[in-house]
């Protein structure tokens, strides 16, 4: 049998044992929560805000199908090839000087003679003659196209009644700041050029936003943030004092 003192020092070994045991439990728990601690501010961080309150990509937003490819750039070839072509339509009319009329009418003589010409020579160099796809618009793809234009229509027409009736004054100042802008934008450029530049700037912008949306991102929040306080000094200062604006704010 064993002595009272090997009992005891037994004894003392497990508890000595279970309290190690405890602390390494504890630790790692400890350790594991301030991991989960120092992960929560992590993935807040990632978490970033989008231009404008953005939830979707930047695909989905522009509709997600080839327009959006051809916007973004999915595929490099086709959408330098656009570029490139109503590049030089731009370069025709701005810089040769060359009308519209006369450009339609050239393309169209230079297609139809291609096309009579290889219908008339193709039994004596044995190809196939050129087959001409059926373009034929359907009574509904009129409809649905005449509803969208009677829908916009009506909703530019109720807004210049909506601007020109002198109910909402700050309407009225955004309106004529608008067309004061396209103006002074309008006398700067001709008409072609200014279409060029916004289709540039459209076809291109895009995709330079996609490559660098982090950065801008935080600047356009930063931008936001900044007109934000500008237009409260502004409603404060002078939008406040005008009578029509402030009745309409107490009401």
């Amino acid at each position: 049998m064993m002595s009272e003192s090997e009992e005891h020092g037994s004894l003392l070994e497990k508890i000595n044992d279970k309290i190690h045991d405890y602390k390494k439990g504890s630790s790692a728990s400890s350790s594991s929560d301030s991991d989960d601690d120092t992960k929560k501010p992590h993935k807040s961080k990632n978490k970033k805000k989008k231009l404008f309150g953005r939830m979707h990509p930047l695909h989905h937003v522009l509709g997600g199908g080839k327009a959006a490819d051809l916007v973004l750039w999915r595929d490099k070839h086709t959408s330098g090839s656009i570029l490139a072509g109503v590049t030089v339509v731009w370069l025709l009319f701005e810089g040769i000087g060359y009308h519209l009329l006369t450009f339609l009418c050239h393309s169209l003589i230079v297609f139809l003679t291609v096309c009579f010409v290889w219908s008339n020579a193709a039994s004596f160099i044995n190809r196939s003659p050129p087959q001409f796809p059926d373009v034929i618009l359907s009574e509904i793809q009129c409809l649905r196209i005449a509803h969208v234009l009677r829908k916009e229509i009506n909703e530019a027409f109720l807004t210049l009644q909506s601007v020109a009736s002198g109910k909402d004054l700050k309407t009225y100042l955004k309106s004529i700041g608008v067309l004061w802008f396209i103006s002074i934008i309008g006398s700067c450029f001709s008409f072609l050029t200014l279409s060029y530049t916004i289709f540039l700037m459209a076809y291109t912008l895009p995709m330079l936003y996609e490559k660098y949306e982090d950065e801008v991102d935080v600047v356009g929040e930063k931008a936001l943030i900044e007109i934000k306080k500008q237009y409260a000094v502004l409603d404060e200062k002078v939008l406040s004092k005008i009578p029509m604006l402030s009745n309409k704010k107490q009401h």
